[in-house]
């Protein structure tokens, strides 16, 4: 194994160190499943089967959470050891996975060995206790705390513009690519599902040939509704590649637009043909209710931080929640509008109070980069090259007060764009001086449309410094142009290094990055 071994406190893995398992999270009515699994109401006979594959995320040096979901009511159970075949394994009793959270469900662990590599096996039992179902096995390594090497991947952007499970393409290849790094964990940045993007069966190509989707109820139309949201997560998650990568590498996810519509912002009326329920706030409510219930995330707040030992802590935004509305961005007023009071405020704490080597932020939308909504704009720039406006002020802020407070070694990961780049902000270059230099990169899609790129905005300074975008805007998969960054922490020297690969993990830049002390 290519870590050292944490040489921490906690040494065993006792019966009183992994607790009982939490609840399920959220409720609702019953649907058909997908898959071949039939309605959650129905009682079936047999043993009861895990549907879509397992999932672990949020890992941290003590905690992590496990991820399930059946074909019928029934209990999950989750046994946990250090050995892949499961010798002195401890079985943790997860819930009852019923259908008001279209039976999925969440076991979460507690008092775990840091920095250590653990194998946990997933079980279900029917509610009567005599049946078990067959084992589906995953594995989690934990966050040291002590230095060690650390490695990560990121990347957003899944089954967009079109483009969905082809066969006749191996399905989702990027995720056999990205495991191969063998991973600590996978930052997902956002648009792990496109609600708003429905599939056809076949899409011709530029060149004359033919991309063939997997195409189910849920994907031929725009969700609306509860059960259309959640069958985006069960679509995405018949895939077999994401299905393995799911097993073996823990995921801290973050959400951006497409898990509920394109561009966003609460209070959104919109004016879209196929859309017969126009609030945003009603279709984002269900989008997120869909999104807690299937991925690994373990409360009901998107950001948070996850610490990684001395070496890294990652700061996780929501630039989603408490967005404001999407408009010119040349106000010379404006206080926020991608973060929020709360959340920029819980921002600043929590930079100060670190105290790892670097801090991460994974940013869901770009900082530098102009992204259009209509006339309007998506994300801070909005093109002027000048001081900071609109939702500029928010990022200046920020950035003048981790200066003020000696907040070294910051790094901002992306995706949103489809394209890959790296991004050195320069205050030498900048309209506005008042922040530390920084790196921003940028990587995906990992399954959409490739675009891009996209222009760079001065106010902030930001020197382009590689990218590599597609011939054409909305360039399938089969065509390339799909992409993720990987990021290695060397626990001797404390260098961060970063390397921006393809589809197919040939690594397209490398920037390694020294710490300022």
């Amino acid at each position: 194994m290519r870590r050292n071994k944490d040489q921490g406190t906690e040494s065993s893995m006792d019966r009183r160190s992994v607790l009982r398992g939490g609840l399920a999270v959220g409720g609702g009515a019953a649907l058909t499943l997908l898959g071949g699994a039939p309605a959650s109401g129905l009682v079936r006979s047999g043993r009861p089967r895990l549907t879509h594959g397992v999932q672990s995320g949020d890992v941290t040096a003590h905690e992590a959470v496990v991820w399930a979901r059946a074909d019928r009511p029934s209990r999950m159970l989750v046994e946990l050891s250090r050995r892949p075949d499961f010798r002195a394994a401890r079985t943790v009793r997860g819930p009852v996975l019923t259908p008001g959270t279209d039976l999925t469900g969440k076991t979460f662990l507690h008092g775990l060995p840091p920095g250590e590599e653990l194998h946990y096996r997933v079980r279900l039992t029917d509610l009567d206790h005599r049946l078990a179902s067959e084992p589906l096995t995953g594995r989690l390594r934990t966050a040291p705390r002590t230095r060690q090497d650390i490695r990560f991947v990121w990347s957003g952007d899944l089954a967009g513009q079109g483009w969905g499970i082809n066969p006749e393409f191996g399905g989702y290849r990027i995720f056999r690519a990205m495991g191969a790094v063998d991973p600590d964990f996978f930052l997902c940045s956002g648009d792990l599902v496109y609600s708003d993007g429905p599939l056809a069966e076949t899409v011709k190509l530029p060149d004359g040939r033919t991309w063939r989707n997997i195409v189910t109820p849920e994907k031929s139309k725009v969700a609306q509704t509860l059960p259309e949201y959640r069958g985006q997560f069960r679509y995405n998650l018949q895939d077999a590649n994401l299905q393995a990568f799911n097993a073996r590498v823990p995921m801290l996810y973050q959400w951006d637009d497409h898990e509920t519509v394109n561009n966003w912002y609460p209070g959104e009326i919109l004016d879209l043909p196929q859309y017969t329920e126009k609030r945003v706030d009603v279709l984002a409510s269900r989008a997120r209710r869909a999104m807690l219930e299937y991925t690994p995330v373990r409360g009901g707040r998107i950001y948070r931080k996850v610490s990684y030992g001395p070496l890294l802590d990652v700061f996780v935004l929501d630039m989603r929640t408490y967005k404001s509305p999407n408009d010119a961005g040349t106000s010379p007023t404006q206080r926020d509008g991608l973060l929020g009071a709360e959340q920029t405020a819980w921002l600043k704490r929590e930079l100060r109070r670190s105290k790892a080597t670097w801090k991460v932020i994974a940013n869901d939308l770009p900082l530098g980069l102009i992204v259009p909504d209509g006339t309007a704009q998506e994300s801070a720039a909005q093109g002027d090259n000048g001081a900071p406006l609109g939702r500029e002020r928010e990022i200046a802020d920020l950035l003048s007060h981790a200066r003020r407070h000696h907040v070294r070694n910051m790094v901002w990961l992306t995706a949103d764009v489809h394209y890959t780049a790296a991004h050195y902000y320069d205050p030498s270059k900048a309209a506005f001086s008042d922040f530390d230099p920084f790196w921003e990169f940028v990587s995906g899609p990992l399954n959409a449309g490739a675009f891009g790129p996209n222009t760079l905005d001065g106010t902030f300074g930001p020197q382009l410094k590689f990218v590599q975008a597609p011939p054409h805007a909305n360039t399938s998969p089969l065509e390339g142009s799909q992409f993720f960054g990987e990021v290695d922490i060397d626990a001797h020297s404390s260098t961060l290094t970063v390397r921006l690969r393809n589809l197919d993990g040939a690594v397209l830049y490398t920037k390694a990055l020294t710490p300022t002390r």
